[in-house]
């Protein structure tokens, strides 16, 4: 599903360089659920905004579904990020002023769905996540672990192929944590393709396979280059 060979970016601050990705090479298959894993600083959150396009690489190639992503228009790299990716962020990024409810539903707003199909897909999408008796309360009513759920109906709303998570269970208890890392699986075992992007190793460990990064480099399983 992705492949990406000597990716790099470099973003500049004043008159220094960074280079937040280095040559960086890495593949993802389809139904693989992949952990990346490193230190703050070590590049995994821009290497999560490439693969999710909403960045684009200085230089390198990166290949999604067989098609390199410099072949996409702007509408169609919208569209990609709409209907193929779910993003699921570590502070839940939920509108704070509607309900459960109109915030899943907001990509199907997005994509043009209609009222009706759009809340019963929302309404599922809840369900799935164990808040049917959820769906009317604001983000101030609910708890971190509630959000979320949430903010996972949201990003699985759209039936998307890829689910990428950044730091999802950063901002809860351990408990909480363990509650959302056993939803991640059990979206794995229906097929769908999570990238989830943690610096806590207890985390990383439960996905099928890690890939560590530090200074923008990708590193094996074992920590060599």
């Amino acid at each position: 599903m992705i492949r990406m060979k000597n990716v790099s970016k470099i973003y500049s601050m004043g008159e220094e360089s960074v280079h937040a990705l280095d040559e960086a090479t890495l593949e993802i298959q389809d139904g693989e659920f992949v952990a990346i894993i490193g230190p703050s600083g070590s590049g995994k959150s821009t290497m999560m905004n490439i693969i999710g396009c909403l960045d684009i690489a200085d230089s390198g190639e990166y290949v999604l579904d067989g098609q390199a992503i410099e072949d996409y228009s702007e509408e169609e790299l919208a569209q990609i990020r709409n209907k193929k990716l779910g993003f699921v962020f570590q502070n839940f990024n939920l509108l704070s002023k509607l309900s459960a409810l109109e915030n899943v539903e907001l990509p199907l707003v997005y994509q043009g769905v209609h009222g009706r199909e759009r809340k019963k897909r929302a309404v599922a999408a809840l369900t799935k996540m164990g808040l049917a008796d959820r769906t009317h309360h604001k983000p101030s009513e609910l708890s971190g672990g509630q959000q979320q759920r949430v903010a996972i109906a949201r990003a699985l709303v759209t039936n998307p192929s890829l689910i990428l998570a950044d730091e999802p269970t950063g901002n809860l208890d351990q408990t909480t944590g363990l509650e959302i890392m056993e939803l991640f699986h059990e979206l794995n075992g229906q097929g769908n393709t999570i990238v989830l992007i943690t610096h806590d190793a207890k985390i990383a460990a439960q996905a099928g396979r890690r890939i560590r990064m530090l200074d923008g480099h990708v590193m094996d399983e074992e920590g060599h280059t």
